[in-house]
């Protein structure tokens, strides 16, 4: 199982470098297309998805995720938004994380 993130194309590079899979929609419509695919593709088990295109995206695609365990779906702050006060880029991470999954995950 992978992990995807679903972004915007100014934020695109900075997730290739990390080493993601990286799908780029230039627009929410797009977006939700976008996130309907890579849930049937049945590949991720993570998924995270750029908050600035769809905000809630359990909601967005609440049909095509029903009866599913995977993927686990993560609303990213776009990249403007600031971490923590005090909060590196790995401690914020693991942080958004935790909320989501309920626990955390070693990075």
């Amino acid at each position: 199982m992978k992990i995807a993130v679903l972004t915007d194309p100014e934020s695109a590079a900075g997730y290739r470098l990390a080493g993601l899979q990286v799908v780029v929609a230039p627009d929410p419509a797009a977006a939700r297309e976008e996130l309907g695919r890579l849930i049937q593709s049945d590949e991720y088990a993570l998924i995270a998805v750029d908050s600035a295109l769809v905000p809630d995206p359990y909601q967005a695609v609440k049909k095509e995720i029903r009866g599913r365990d995977l993927p686990v779906l993560l609303a990213v702050p776009p990249s403007g938004a600031a971490a923590g006060a005090g909060e590196d880029a790995e401690g914020y991470i693991r942080r958004l994380l935790k909320e989501t999954m309920g626990y955390e995950i070693k990075l």
